[in-house]
């Protein structure tokens, strides 16, 4: 569970976490891998959301997209054009709701640098982002101390041990 004064502090910014889905890169389902590939290649992002108009499906990733050009001695790049983003993107995706818990997107950030926000319907709405809650941790540690007042219950020497 959370510590209060934490959660509180992480409040003023919930904002801010979730990224629009307007200003989030994405590929349409069936999208051609050419065009999932330029993409990719031009936002330089190592995930994008999937979307079949305006449902979330899956992410695609540029390895995704990639091995599909690998032959045994060439790449075969016409084979971007033949197929579609549906057929290679990765539909076992952690999304999450928004309003969510706190708690439970810090912990799924730990192994996901971001997560999709998935309306009720189905709707992408944006995504949640490591780097926005690396922000408001920098708050937390830089700024505790000037909203609180922190004292330590114990201390501990440098031999490590506790008082």
């Amino acid at each position: 569970m959370l510590n209060k004064t934490v959660e509180d502090m992480l409040m003023v910014n919930r904002e801010h976490y979730v990224i629009p889905a307007s200003m989030v890169a994405t590929v349409q389902a069936d999208n051609s891998l050419t065009h999932a590939f330029l993409v990719l290649t031009k936002v330089r992002y190592a995930r994008i959301p999937v979307l079949d108009g305006d449902q979330f499906v899956g992410l695609i990733s540029l390895p995704m997209v990639t091995e599909t050009m690998l032959g045994l001695d060439s790449l075969k790049i016409e084979q971007l054009d033949d197929m579609c983003v549906r057929d290679v993107m990765d539909t076992e995706v952690t999304t999450v709701a928004n309003p969510y818990a706190l708690e439970d997107v810090m912990h799924m950030l730990v192994n996901d640098p971001f997560l999709p926000v998935v309306a009720s319907t189905g709707e992408f709405t944006g995504i949640v982002t490591r780097r926005e809650w690396m922000k408001s941790l920098n708050y937390i540690c830089h700024d505790l101390s000037k909203d609180y007042d922190v004292t330590p219950k114990v201390t501990a020497h440098a031999t490590g041990k506790v008082e």
